[in-house]
């Protein structure tokens, strides 16, 4: 199983993906709680060069209570990590973990249902860019 579904956009600029994936989220119920700027934080700690490379923390409240309810514990998978990072082809690649992936370690199966739920909905954003 993979962990995660991707999508390769090509002939636009990162700012404009970006954008474009905010939209999508919030339409798909999401809000961003987190963003890693992956790129900015490499060359402060590191001082290694990446391309344009962000994470966003995607949270859909809904679903978010749904399974902190059934387990509390499983807060520490979430939020769902959407991450958008232009390739060396120019390219930008969006991608979304798969929460039924990440949930299936909890063995609960209605977490897991849940789970496959919010995975249909950040392939909806997929989609939608």
């Amino acid at each position: 199983m993979n962990y995660y579904n991707s999508k390769i956009i090509k002939g636009k600029d990162f700012s404009v993906v970006r954008t474009e994936v905010e939209a999508a989220l919030k339409e798909e119920g999401f809000g961003i709680l987190t963003e890693i700027d992956f790129q900015a934080t490499m060359k402060k700690k590191l001082d290694k060069d990446y391309l344009p490379h962000v994470i966003l923390g995607a949270c859909n409240p809904t679903y978010a209570d749904k399974v902190v309810s059934i387990e509390p514990h499983i807060s520490t998978l979430l939020p769902c990590n959407v991450t958008i990072r232009e390739m060396e082809s120019g390219d930008i690649e969006v991608s979304a973990m798969d929460p039924a992936a990440a949930m299936k370690v909890v063995e609960n199966d209605e977490i897991v249902q849940h789970a496959e739920e919010v995975n249909e909905m950040l392939k909806n954003v997929l989609k939608a860019i």
